[in-house]
């Protein structure tokens, strides 16, 4: 599935207020085609409480509607009651069923599913550096088991452009065939070494069955619902304009960035 994060008037706004309809619309539109084989299927979502989980489930809940997909989605959260005070329209919805658990130990839903969206993630700096490591690995091999034993169809994970390590000042573009790694030696590199530690238990789960494994490698987004005030720089700019504090910028001056790179 193709899924478009919009920039919208409407943000920061609200988490308990929908995403702007036009936004779902859009989304909707230029994935016309992509949703049949949804259409009677069931989903099991995992971080569909942070910011690409309530756009992915947003923009899943406009498509299922619209086009009466008659598909259903199991959603893994620690907190149910928080996320139903957080997004009511989305706990709330026909469609949508919360499941409390630990991505690293949940207990196996009864029912199975037929598509598994594994975007369950630590990025926050907050507590051990091993935190996101761990919760990335054993999270996602606790999440393959259950694909497995489920028979899923297709099992997307959600990975980060920071499996490449940083990029030589001599290479331009980063292209995906780049076999690049971040440093072993970097004690705050745990995040990108969990990602990459996933990306191989998928691979390994998919050379294994026949379930179709796609690895969505994330680099920046920016949109509603995105955190103002965790480690995602956009975002603290954005906080920093909306309380009229001053903007700064880490680094010596030499980094750039081109539009469309």
């Amino acid at each position: 599935m193709a899924f478009l994060l919009t920039m919208s008037e409407s943000m920061p706004g609200s988490s308990a207020r929908p995403l702007p309809r036009r936004d779902l619309d859009h989304i909707l539109k230029h994935t016309d085609g992509l949703w049949e084989e949804l259409r009677g299927g069931r989903l099991f979502v995992t971080g569909g409480t942070g910011f690409f989980g309530r756009w992915m489930l947003e923009s899943f809940l406009r498509a299922n509607d619209a086009l009466g997909l008659g598909a259903d989605v199991v959603v893994l959260t620690r907190a149910p009651e928080a996320f139903a005070a957080a997004a009511p329209h989305l706990a709330g919805h026909d469609a949508v069923t919360m499941y409390r658990g630990d991505i690293r130990s949940f207990e196996f839903p009864r029912d199975g599913c037929t598509h598994v969206l594994h975007l369950a993630t630590e990025t926050t700096l907050e507590g051990s550096r091993l935190a996101s490591f761990h919760t990335a690995v054993s999270g996602t091999s606790r999440v393959l088991e259950f694909a497995a034993a489920s028979g899923a169809r297709k099992f997307l994970l959600t990975s980060s452009g920071a499996v490449y390590g940083e990029q030589p000042p001599s290479l331009e573009r980063i292209s995906e065939e780049f076999t690049g790694a971040p440093d072993p030696t970097d004690a705050a590199a745990g995040y990108a070494h969990g990602k990459r530690a996933a990306e191989f238990l998928c691979s390994v789960a998919a050379s294994e069955s026949s379930m179709e494994v796609k690895i969505a490698r994330c680099f920046a987004f920016v949109g509603p619902l995105m955190p103002l005030d965790a480690n995602f720089a956009i975002g603290n700019f954005i906080r920093d304009g909306l309380e009229r504090e001053a903007i700064d910028v880490a680094g010596d001056g030499s980094h750039r960035r081109r539009a469309g790179v």
